[in-house]
Parts: structure tokens; C-alpha cells; sequence
């Protein structure tokens, strides 16, 4: 399998995802205000006219990564080869080094659009890792899997993190550690959080994404990307970077959007603990 050995050389520091809504608001801001930006290739592959012109003159002018929405990688039908080809496409044409994906699955023949839980087994370890190594062989480079929300748990016969390491490790890939998300399932799933990063093999880490979640019910969280980030993720992240070294890291905010400048209060804030724990670790 030909692997990209430079998967984390091209972006760092503090980055936001881009939204066609947000295409207005941030083409003052420079890649010093903002040092990476992300977009979900699903959204834009084949958006030509203004909207595509738009996309152009920002992946002109930052550094960019993309996730992933519809691989679902954990489906029972085959994997989508049209999109991964796509995607290549879209990569190249926007010279973007990054291509990341959840650790789920979105549904069989159709896409319900909603991320699903794989069950935490050995026979889903072998056969999530083929599907993600079938994946970076078309891409021809290495892709970073994300761990993602879940709200039930089927045949979980490992922990969590147990089944996210078998399948870095056997699919050769890296990991997108998402703080979020990890919170909401320790919260959720009552597990601790702090156990799940120290067993957890962060040095494959890529990149992070950071985020805000609903909190209105106190022991079931939903993951919005719609509310700022909370002090219990802001800690896990610092965590994170005191276990695993800084790593890029990403806000989400697809909801409830707020003003640039408060948006920019939390990139600053992501920007300062990569500062403060790089100065710790000298």
C-alpha cells in the first residue's frame, strides 16, 4: 500500500471547519488568524460556479483538510469506490493532504445520514481495518478515523478505546482524536475519560477536533457542534496534549453559529494551550 509518510507535515496549529455559510465572513481573516481550515469533500466535489470559485480562493489561501461524511466505513454493503475516486480527485485538485472518516457507519444500500455504532467485536476489528486499508490503497495515502458519538452500545465485547486501537493497528491508518465526542460518550456511557486517553495509542494521533454539545439533560449529552466548548473538554484537550504532544487541532461549529469574533476567542484559546504545553514540554 503506498502511505502518504507526511500525513501530518503540511498543517498545524489551530484550524475551523468551513461552512458555505461562513464563505463570506472569513475572506478577510488571513492564515495567521485561522492556521487551517476543513470541509467535508461530500459537500463540495462537483460545486462549480461561484460557490466553487469561493472554495477555490480559500484552499488558495490556507492550508486544508478533509473529513469525511458517508464513507461509513462499517457497513454491511461494499465500499463506495465512486466516492473514494471522487475524492482523490477533489484532493489533488485542491492540493489537500488530510482525509479523515468516523469509525461508524451511515447505513447499508442508502445513506440515512446519521452516524451508527460498529460493535465493538473482534470480527468487526478485521473487518472495519480491510475496508479502511481498501480505502487508503485508492487514495494512496494514509487516512485518520475518527472516534465518534454513539447513543447505544451494541455487543460491546471491548472497551472503546480497545477497539479503536485494533483497528489503527491493523488497518495501518491514524487516528482524529475528537475530545467532544470523547466526553459525551464518557458522560453517556459512564466510563472515565481520563482511562480512556492513557490507554489509548495517541502517538498515531493526526489531528483533533474540538466542539460544544448539548447539555440541557445533566447525565445524556448530544453532540451538536451547535454551543461553545465546555471546561471539561477544554481540559481534555490540554490532556491530550500532555499525553500525545500538540497535535493540530480543529474547532466544529456547524450550529448556532456566533459572530467571527467569538469564534475566533476559541481558536485563540486552542492556540494557547498548544502554546503553553509546547513551552512545558521544553
Amino acid at each position: 500500500m503506498m502511505v502518504d509518510k507526511n500525513f501530518s507535515a503540511s498543517v498545524s496549529g489551530a484550524g475551523l471547519g468551513l461552512h458555505r455559510s461562513l464563505l463570506d465572513k472569513l475572506n478577510h481573516l488571513s492564515a495567521e488568524d485561522i492556521n487551517f481550515l476543513e470541509v467535508a469533500p461530500e459537500n463540495w466535489i462537483n460545486v462549480g460556479g461561484r460557490l466553487g470559485k469561493q472554495l477555490r480562493s480559500y484552499t488558495e489561501k490556507f492550508p486544508f483538510v478533509c473529513h469525511g461524511l458517508s464513507l461509513s466505513l462499517g457497513a454491511p454493503a461494499p465500499l463506495n469506490i465512486d466516492l473514494l475516486k471522487a475524492v482523490k480527485v477533489f484532493l489533488r485538485q485542491h492540493k489537500i493532504h488530510y482525509y479523515s472518516e468516523h469509525l461508524s457507519y451511515s447505513g447499508d444500500a442508502g445513506n440515512l445520514f446519521e452516524l451508527l455504532p460498529i460493535p465493538f467485536t473482534e470480527d468487526a476489528v478485521h473487518y472495519v481495518a480491510s475496508r479502511i486499508r481498501q480505502a487508503q490503497d485508492i487514495l494512496g495515502q494514509r487516512i485518520a478515523i475518527e472516534n465518534a458519538t454513539y447513543y447505544y452500545a451494541p455487543q460491546q465485547e471491548m472497551a472503546e478505546w480497545e477497539f479503536i486501537n485494533a483497528v489503527m493497528y491493523e488497518a495501518d491508518c491514524a487516528l482524529l482524536l475528537d475530545v467532544n465526542n470523547l466526553y459525551v460518550n464518557s458522560v453517556n456511557h459512564q466510563y472515565d475519560a481520563l482511562e480512556f486517553l492513557q490507554n489509548l495509542h495517541g502517538e498515531r494521533t493526526a489531528y483533533i477536533h474540538i466542539a460544544g454539545h448539548d447539555t440541557e439533560r445533566e447525565s445524556f449529552y448530544t453532540d451538536t457542534h451547535g454551543a461553545p466548548v465546555v471546561k471539561d473538554v477544554w481540559s481534555l484537550l490540554q490532556l491530550a496534549y500532555s499525553l500525545f504532544g500538540v497535535r493540530p487541532t480543529l474547532l466544529e461549529r456547524e450550529n448556532n453559529i456566533p459572530p467571527i469574533n467569538a469564534l475566533l476567542q476559541e481558536i485563540n484559546q486552542i492556540m494557547e494551550y498548544q502554546t503553553l504545553s509546547s513551552s512545558q514540554k521544553t
